[in-house]
């Protein structure tokens, strides 16, 4: 079995590259080795791995990548919420033309084999809530004026109602909401595979990653996640700076088992096609991980909670796991302080903040 795993050299992508090669699998990478990703460093890819580097968008590169292999891993992305909306057609470069050209190699070599591709869970948005009066709602969205004011929880969006809403954990049939630029390509990526897989006859798998954290994460750099700006200030001899109160609730998943679920999504024999959440189950703040962090380092360290926030920032998302242990047999094995204490002696990807990924 041959896979193209594009992104291969970035930070999950060699994870997973590391995966299929220990199980035996023959991997060929398709990379733009981008220095937002890389720095000037050279990629932490095993030599075993064919290396092809090249723009995903470029049809002659795309063509080449897919050439004799039996699955697709698709990884290459533009990620993380950016700068501002100047950031806007490099996403869209990287994400949606990136896929439509992939897509378009694989139709033309007639390719019906399976794809996995690498989605996120910012298309939830908000995702759901409770309000203890009406029941589940979808939240609305947070307004600039009242996170100036410090009021950073979600309201009930019945008309007359003030109380404060509680998440609740989303599954993938949660009505989809994208509220950033990354948001929304990861969206348009989900909806061109799906509709290549319906008329190339293929199996189409889009794992809804959450937060994903570990080793060889980038540094320094607005487009890594935020475990990783953490991360990059304790290694700059700086705080970690908490947005808002740090009570935002996330699912942070450790890098190894987002690869483990990849090997499952690639090599399980007949998953259906359709999106997958993949994450821990085990919730956290945004603060508590930060302090994770910062007390791995040193017990005296406390992250600063800055109370600064960014308007395309969810406030509470939580995913339910259910459907990828039920289909996919997977189920996060790394805990999170097991993983937060590796994480902040882990090194990180040196990476140039200033150029895009």
């Amino acid at each position: 079995m041959r896979v193209l795993v594009t992104g291969g050299a970035g930070f999950i992508g060699s994870h997973i590259v590391d995966g299929l090669l220990a199980a035996g699998v023959d991997v060929r990478v398709l990379d733009s080795l981008d220095p937002a990703a890389h720095g000037s460093t050279a990629p932490a890819l095993d030599p075993r791995a064919e290396l092809l580097v090249g723009d995903l968008a470029d049809a002659a590169t795309a063509t080449a990548a897919v050439d004799g292999v039996d699955a697709v891993c698709h990884q290459a992305a533009k990620v993380g919420l950016g700068v501002d909306f100047g950031d806007a057609g490099d996403y869209v470069h990287n994400n949606d033309a990136g896929t439509a050209s992939l897509l378009a190699a694989l139709w033309r070599r007639e390719f019906s084999g399976r794809l996995v591709l690498a989605s996120s869970m910012v298309v939830y948005g908000e995702g759901r809530a409770r309000c203890r009066s009406h029941g589940v709602v979808t939240p609305p969205p947070r307004r600039a004026s009242d996170l100036d004011a410090g009021d950073f929880d979600w309201h009930c969006p019945d008309a007359g109602c003030t109380r404060q809403l509680a998440w609740v954990a989303v599954g993938e049939s949660t009505p989809l909401d994208p509220r950033n630029v990354y948001a929304a390509t990861k969206l348009h990526q989900e909806h061109l595979c799906f509709l290549w897989g319906r008329e190339a006859g293929a199996r189409v798998l889009a794992l809804r990653y959450h937060n994903v954290y570990g080793p060889r994460m980038p540094r320094g750099t607005p487009y890594a996640g935020v475990a990783s700006i953490f991360r990059s200030a304790l290694a700059a001899g700086t705080l970690p700076e908490v947005y808002e109160d740090g009570a935002q609730t996330r699912d942070f998943v450790q890098v190894r088992d987002v690869a483990r679920a990849n090997l499952l999504a690639l090599t399980h024999l007949d998953p259906p096609s359709g999106a997958y959440n993949i994450a821990s189950g085990e919730p956290h703040t945004v603060l508590d991980m930060a302090r994770a962090i910062a007390g791995s380092h040193d017990a005296a360290l406390a992250p600063v909670v800055t109370g600064a926030w960014r308007l395309g920032d969810a406030r509470h998302i939580v995913a339910s796991p259910a459907r990828a242990a039920e289909e996919l047999g997977f189920r996060a094995s790394v805990g999170f302080d097991e993983g937060m204490a590796e994480f902040a002696a882990a090194p990180l990807r040196p990476a140039a903040a200033a150029v895009g990924n």
